[in-house]
Order: structure tokens, then C-alpha cells, then sequence
């Protein structure tokens, strides 16, 4: 079923974005940003975390956790190994939420806000896993720009 593939691409980024984390040579780094660069990977890894736990966990799982989106782009200087235990905490939440869904609930309509068009879970689940790789992405980028040219 859908949602075992899911799990799967879920773990392994979930698992490459702690190797990206502790990829930088220097903490400091996970936080640069410059001209053209407005997110850090340190912020772009508190935003998926937030995301993933919001969407999956709390919306789709009743896990209770409250987001605030804004920290995720606001706070700075999160110690590297915080983050990775935020990482590792999300991933449980992930498959165990996912694990529990069933075909007719990948189905049903989801939104995130009233003014949205009509998508189905299964849709919002397979962006959820774009919207992680597209900034895992950008977290490699950000590493190779930033942390190898001044580690």
C-alpha cells in the first residue's frame, strides 16, 4: 500500500537530513545565510521538523502538538544535537501515524485551510514527501556553499 512507500521515503529523509545536520564541520554554519540566501539549513531543518509533526502528527494522528511556524524560521543557534533529537522524535510520529491509515482514509478530502481547492490525503501525504526532499535539497546546497568553503 501507498502509505508502506510512504513510511520508507519518509525514514530515509528523515535519516538524511540528521546526516546533513551533522554533515557541517562547524555548528556555527548551520545557522549563515547571505545575499539571495534568506533560510538557514538550521531554520529549514526546525521548519520541516515543524511541518511534518504538524501535518502528520497533530492533524492526521491527534499527537497534540502545537506548531508555531514562525519559531521555525525566527529561532537561531539551536544546538546541532537538539535538532537531532527533534529529527529522531519525528520519525515515530511519522510511521506511526501513517501505519494506521487505510485506503478509504488516503481518500478522504484534505484541507488545510477552507479557501483551498479539493485534495485528497493520499495528494497531501506525496507533497508532504516533495516539500521534505525540496528542502533536504537546499540543506545540501546550503552545507556545501557555506561550511565547506569556510570549515
Amino acid at each position: 500500500m501507498l502509505t508502506d512507500t510512504l513510511i520508507r521515503v519518509f525514514k530515509r529523509d528523515l535519516n538524511k537530513l540528521k546526516d546533513e545536520i551533522n554533515a557541517y564541520k562547524d555548528e556555527a554554519n548551520l545557522w549563515l545565510v547571505s545575499d539571495g540566501i534568506s533560510n538557514s539549513a538550521g531554520n529549514l531543518c526546525l521548519h520541516l521538523v515543524g511541518n511534518l509533526n504538524h501535518f502528520i502528527g497533530a492533524t492526521l494522528g491527534n499527537s497534540g502538538y502545537v506548531r508555531q511556524r514562525e519559531l521555525e524560521f525566527s529561532l537561531k543557534n539551536v544546538p546541532r544535537l537538539e535538532m537531532i533529537q527533534q529529527i529522531d522524535n519525528t520519525i515515530p510520529i511519522v510511521e506511526g501515524t501513517l501505519s494506521q491509515l487505510d485506503a478509504p482514509d488516503l481518500q478522504k478530502e484534505y484541507r488545510r485551510n477552507p479557501f483551498e481547492d479539493f485534495m485528497t490525503t493520499e495528494y497531501f501525504l506525496v507533497h508532504l514527501t516533495t516539500h521534505l526532499s525540496y528542502h533536504l535539497g537546499q540543506i545540501n546546497y546550503h552545507r556545501r556553499l557555506f561550511d565547506e568553503r569556510k570549515g
